[in-house]
């Protein structure tokens, strides 16, 4: 078994064949995008030739992520959504926001030649890819349980100059799990009660209606409950961190999973991870972590600015 609290220099690939079975409590991580950043590292996840490999590769890393996850564990995975470019007549090149390379990673090429295996996917031009649900569906068949899809509304979103859909201001996050029981503190993730009540009126006022009319009861209450169990959208605004790369966690929205999906003294493993975000809030919250990053400047900024901090203040 590796050593606890420490962010391990190596693909996940190789990493997660260090990790005892069923040992670890709770998986949470956001893999990279398929073909959306290079980050200069060789056989990365994310540059496969076509959807179907990235596909398969990542259900290739989370069957070693089940093996090594308790019974009762869970797997919280972050996934964000991307179009097919429509390229069009006014640049030569491809435009498609999806695979916009740094073409300094092998040039010859040129990544280009991806729109065929779009193509022979029946997506066309314009296509939201629906790259989340596909993933998750794969995850399904290879006998994950697919428990609950999470929306995170981005409150502080990026703009968008489309002007044929809405500007896109969520991603997702599933919760799976490797048995159909399995630990879950919902006690310690409830949130507010609109109105400090969890059965709000009918009708088209909704909770600013009269308290008193309309209401839905399946018990007698003396008092009105002032939680009740948390929801499925979450509304959290993106967390702005300059030292880190892009695409960072927000520590608000790895806190819930933590809490509910891992027990006080537990382990959390993130195989992508970054700047650090799940092992400062593992910590923070009396858990243990586990986490394997490629890129070394990644693992200094987790440790410098994130993880070292935090122990600073434990102690």
């Amino acid at each position: 078994m590796l050593d606890l609290n420490d962010i391990y220099n190596m693909d996940c690939r190789e990493g997660l064949k260090l990790i005892d079975d069923n040992s670890i409590d709770s998986c949470i991580t956001s893999p990279p995008y398929w073909g959306l950043r290079d980050y200069g590292i060789d056989g990365q996840i994310g540059l496969e030739d076509s959807l179907q490999e990235y596909i398969d590769e990542l259900v290739k890393v989370f069957k070693e992520v089940k093996r090594v996850l308790k019974p009762t564990g869970t797997l919280w995975l972050n996934l964000g959504d991307c179009y097919v470019g429509t390229g069009g007549d006014r640049k030569s090149k491809v435009k498609n926001e999806l695979f916009q390379q740094q073409q300094e990673h092998n040039p010859k090429d040129g990544r280009y030649s991806r729109r065929k295996t779009l193509l022979d996917m029946n997506l066309k031009p314009k296509d939201l890819i629906g790259l989340p649900w596909r993933i998750a569906f794969k995850l399904q068949e290879d006998g994950w349980y697919l428990r609950s899809d999470i929306i995170w509304n981005k409150s502080n979103c990026m703009p968008e100059s489309t002007k044929d859909r809405p500007t896109k201001s969520h991603e997702y996050i599933f919760l799976l799990t490797k048995e159909p029981y399995y630990y879950y503190d919902n006690e310690a993730i409830k949130e507010q009660c609109v109105n400090g009540d969890p059965n709000p009126p009918r009708g088209s006022k909704g909770v600013i209606g009269n308290l008193n009319k309309g209401r839905r009861r399946q018990f007698d209450l003396k008092e009105p409950l002032v939680y009740r169990n948390k929801r499925s959208v979450w509304n959290i605004a993106t967390d702005r961190f300059t030292q880190a790369h892009f695409a960072t966690f927000p520590p608000k929205l790895i806190e819930p999973c933590i809490l509910a999906g891992c027990p006080k003294d537990g382990i959390v493993l993130d195989p992508f991870m970054g700047s650090g975000t799940t092992g400062m809030m593992a910590i923070q919250n009396n858990r243990n972590f586990i986490g394997f990053e490629l890129n070394p400047e990644y693992i200094e900024i987790a440790n410098e600015y994130r993880l070292n901090q935090i122990q600073l203040k434990i102690v």
